[in-house]
């Protein structure tokens, strides 16, 4: 966990599309606040608080002293659970925090840290991971930083599945036992001649052909 993450909030009382791009304009985030039990609070957050906040930490699992203006008490405890981002500028257009509890159980993102070199990676083979993070259920004040994955015994043709991780204290998955965090292949075969020139062009001639297919990205919901 980064230490000393912290971050000051501001309640607010306007919502709509046109009182977010006045605050996001006068350089804050609007944001939410909800948590079992509690009521939902409308705040919002200094963007640029923000910003150097998210590139200190892993978002998923850490917990963050979130204090919002007005309200008496120590600063309560948060995992941000879903951030909007723009898709044009990449700006943070929302965040949602979710408040945790002493001795709540909650789930969270955790990484998966592999460590060593595989034994089929020395032999010429390729480390493929096909899981950068597991789905962690623990309490809140026993979130791991990452999940250490030794895959030093892996030989070409060999997998490491859910199963074979080795779980920090007090924390469980409800991921597939079965299902294959990495694995270790043997590298691609090399063609052994290029294609006749006469393949090449009738392939040119025929993307030529193919009308281009344009994707429009549809706009970031945002709150009403």
């Amino acid at each position: 966990m980064v230490a000393n993450a912290t971050l000051a909030a501001e309640k607010r009382t306007e919502a709509g599309k046109s009182a977010m791009r006045k605050l996001r304009a006068a350089g804050r985030t609007p944001a939410v606040l909800y948590g079992h039990g509690e009521e939902t609070r409308h705040i919002s957050v200094d963007t640029h608080e923000l910003g150097v906040l998210f590139s200190r930490i892993s978002v998923d699992n850490t917990i963050i002293q979130l204090s919002v203006h007005g309200e008496r008490g120590a600063a309560l405890r948060a995992l941000v659970r879903e951030v909007q981002i723009d898709p044009t500028s990449r700006r943070v257009l929302h965040v949602d925090f979710y408040q945790v509890h002493a001795g709540e159980r909650i789930e969270v993102e955790v990484p998966l840290h592999f460590t060593g070199t595989a034994a089929g990676v020395k032999a010429g083979g390729i480390l493929h991971p096909n899981f950068n993070a597991l789905p962690v259920s623990c309490l809140a004040e026993q979130i791991p930083e990452a999940i250490d994955v030794d895959v030093s015994a892996l030989e070409i043709g060999d997998s490491l599945h859910t199963n074979q991780i080795i779980m920090p204290a007090g924390a469980t998955t409800d991921l597939d036992p079965e299902a294959v965090i990495c694995s270790v292949t043997a590298p691609a075969a090399v063609p052994v001649e290029a294609p006749a020139a006469e393949v090449v062009e009738e392939a040119a001639a025929a993307a030529a052909a193919e009308p281009e297919l344009i994707r429009k990205r549809g706009e970031e919901g945002e709150e009403e």
